[in-house]
């Protein structure tokens, strides 16, 4: 019997032992679920789509022969995409050159085939280029700065400018600054849009200097300095003290000229004080970098219409430059008046060559 009761004892001790010595074996088994479980967290959101990024607006800009350096459209125009992209990254913008006519159109068929959402042609002298492609490509949608002729394309956003009113203004300007009298205008090209800003200039001349000479010259390019510059010489020894330029980038050597000489120069499309801050009077603006911003933004945003887009001074479209270091408070008082009587329709500037019979480079 006690033989009996020592191996039950025994047999209970060895049963205990191993339930102890078991216990500790299932810990770690719970801590590997523990990690196991963690795993499956980044396995559940991998499961769900990685949201897409934004699609691109592909803008392309195609210059004139002026360059997109000109200090003058192109470059303003270009600088208003850029800081598109800049504000919203969604949009991709590019430029392409024109060193010739010749480039136009090849340059608008290469952005055609790299899928741009949108073409600006900047300047008329792109027009015939546009209409060829806007026709072969009904789908494609394009702008053209300074042309209304391709208005009847549905998809060519025409951006056209009251050049006129901001001349008018510089004109203005001009006419209360000469002191011979004698003040010059250099065009770049003899066209319809641009004679406004002759037509323009000369009005606001005579308003306020009725008995005033104006020199003119058509340079008949946008991209020769050294005949701007030459073209203002031959005006400085004609006595004029006041030149004004609507050249793009032959205008540039308007302004060394007239900062050589020690006389008023007067910019075209942006701020051109820059040039020479102590011989720029003042500039016509023409915002073309805003024109350019908002056609793009109506591409995003599915708003998007053919037509003529009109900026003038009642959206402030065009005016004169903010910087009127030189000018006159009295002066800016002209300047101020003449903007609220072309609002109001006092003043109503002519757009016409044949208005003005003193302008002399119509067609």
């Amino acid at each position: 019997m006690k033989k009996t009761l020592a191996m039950i004892l025994a047999l209970c001790m060895v049963f205990a032992l191993c339930a102890c010595g078991a216990q500790p074996a299932a810990q770690p088994a719970e801590q590997v679920s523990q990690p196991a479980e963690q795993a499956s967290q980044p396995a559940e959101q991998a499961s769900q789509p990685a949201e897409a990024p934004a699609a691109k607006i592909k803008i392309g800009m195609v210059t004139d022969v002026g360059g997109v350096n000109d200090k003058s459209f192109n470059q303003t125009s270009w600088e208003g995409l850029q800081a598109l992209q800049a504000e919203d990254p969604t949009f991709d913008v590019k430029y392409l050159e024109s060193k010739t006519d010749a480039d136009y159109q090849t340059n608008i068929n290469t952005f055609i085939d790299d899928g741009y959402d949108l073409i600006i042609c900047v300047g008329y002298m792109l027009a015939d280029a546009t209409r060829q492609a806007a026709e072969a490509n009904p789908d494609q949608k394009f702008a053209i700065i300074d042309d209304d002729t391709n208005a009847d394309l549905p998809n060519v956003a025409c951006l056209m400018f009251a050049q006129e009113q901001a001349s008018y203004l510089v004109g203005i300007v001009a006419g209360s600054y000469t002191k011979t009298k004698t003040v010059g205008y250099v065009q770049g090209m003899v066209f319809p849009s641009m004679n406004k800003f002759g037509v323009g200039f000369i009005s606001g001349v005579l308003s306020v200097c009725p008995d005033a000479k104006i020199l003119q010259y058509n340079a008949n390019n946008f991209g020769d300095s050294a005949g701007g510059a030459t073209a203002a010489k031959d005006m400085i020894t004609k006595g004029a003290d006041v030149i004004y330029h609507a050249a793009g980038g032959t205008g540039m050597g308007v302004i060394e000229a007239c900062n050589e000489e020690g006389i008023w120069a007067i910019g075209v499309d942006t701020d051109q004080s820059n040039l020479a801050p102590d011989h720029v009077l003042t500039s016509a603006m023409k915002r073309v970098d805003t024109a350019s911003q908002d056609i793009s933004k109506a591409v995003k945003d599915g708003t998007f219409k053919g037509g003529v887009y009109l900026y003038d001074l009642s959206n402030n479209g065009v005016g004169i430059a903010p910087t009127t270091t030189h000018i006159s408070d009295e002066v800016l008082a002209l300047v101020k008046q003449a903007m609220e009587d072309i609002g109001s329709g006092k003043i109503v500037v002519p757009t016409l060559a044949e208005e003005v019979p003193e302008f002399t480079l119509a067609d």
